[in-house]
């Protein structure tokens, strides 16, 4: 039991050292990225640090099966390089059973993570895009989907538009029962229009069915209210905008992506992508336990054995070619070609198992 803490603080410790420099590396990055995008808005230091400083952990959560992989290589090499691990075999432990500690650290960080970590990368990453929309002055542009239907902003220098539709079709190109209320800048409403479907054509805001009231400065909007087969009002949005929007999921967090789920169903929008990177999600401790694995059957056995750079390359290349086999199968997933399950659950188990397979034929067989 003493020897499995060891080697579970060892690996944890590694973990956190690892953690902590990426951390700093990619902060440095993006500092730099948000000193040239910003440069020339007259934007100070402070806020540069801040807006960097936002981004760092969406960047971070995503290369967190990297970061694993990378700590597993230091702890075994370093082990290695000891004698630790020999002197562990010389006691009657066995490869699989110095491996349990770190397997389990893995496991219990992929759990923490999904459930802290990926929650606060996503409200940090919707923070970064409402500051960096007010720091470059752009259009604004909010999309939100409650239990009411989905509800759409969209601002320019000449007023802002609030949008609520309660239904949709899968895609987003079509909006049925819509209402419009145009702002002026910074002031009270122009108009309200109720309309039975909206479709973005060229530029614009095509109604059906529509029936607008004036509210800046009538008496009575009801009564100068006008009626509209077809009415258009001009947009800066695009149907891709919309569906590209309500399609990331990776800015929901974990805790809020069932209930979220369900409220774009209802509104009329298709979820798999949500559904699919829900069970990406739950499967990603497992992705951990795989870079664990990938890394350890490479660099178990003594230094002295030699060609240990090119175990640790042929680790490396193989991590990386599990992350990007999950990111592919996710996409494919997202798009309807693979089942969810079999998309966000195939790619770990599946390595899970190989590199098993190889420790035991490397180690023990």
């Amino acid at each position: 039991m003493k020897l499995d803490l060891y080697f579970g603080r060892r690996f944890l410790r590694a973990l956190l050292i690892v953690l902590v420099l990426f951390g700093g590396l990619i902060l440095m990055v993006e500092s730099l990225d948000q000193l040239r995008d910003l440069a020339d808005l007259g934007i100070g230091s402070a806020a540069i640090l801040h807006m960097a400083l936002l981004r760092v952990p969406r960047t971070l959560y995503d290369i967190l099966p990297i970061i694993v992989m990378i700590a597993t290589l230091v702890l075994f090499l370093g082990l290695a390089r000891s004698s630790e691990l020999v002197v562990a075999r010389a006691s009657g432990r066995s490869a699989l059973r110095s491996l349990l500690p770190p397997v389990i650290v893995a496991f219990l960080f992929g759990a923490l993570s999904v459930a802290v970590f990926n929650p606060i990368a996503a409200t940090t990453e919707r923070s970064y895009e409402r500051q960096m929309t007010l720091l470059s002055r752009a259009e604004a542009q909010v999309f939100s989907v409650s239990d009411e239907g989905l509800w759409l902003r969209e601002g320019t220098q000449n007023g802002q538009m609030v949008i609520r539709a309660s239904r949709s079709n899968l895609d987003g190109s079509q909006l049925q029962d819509v209402s419009f209320i145009g702002f002026v800048p910074n002031g009270p409403p122009l108009y309200r229009i109720e309309a039975q479907t909206a479709v973005i054509e060229d530029g614009q805001w095509v109604l059906s069915q529509a029936k607008r009231w004036p509210l800046e400065g009538a008496v009575n909007p009801e009564a100068a209210a006008t009626f509209h087969d077809r009415l258009t009002l001009s947009t800066s949005l695009t149907p891709d905008e919309i569906r590209d929007r309500f399609g990331a999921p990776d800015a929901v967090p974990f805790w809020e992506l069932t209930s979220y789920i369900d409220r774009l169903e209802v509104a009329g929008f298709s979820a798999r992508s949500y559904r699919m990177w829900l069970q990406s999600e739950l499967a990603l401790p497992f992705s951990f336990i795989a870079m664990a694995l990938i890394a350890a059957g490479f660099t178990m056995r003594h230094t002295r054995l030699g060609n240990t750079s090119s175990r640790v390359v042929t680790a490396i290349i193989l991590a990386f070619g599990f992350y990007f086999l999950r990111s592919f199968a996710i996409v494919l997933g997202q798009n309807g070609l693979l089942p969810i399950a079999l998309a966000a659950w195939a790619p770990p188990l599946a390595v899970i198992l190989a590199t098993l397979a190889l420790l035991l034929h490397l180690e023990d067989g």
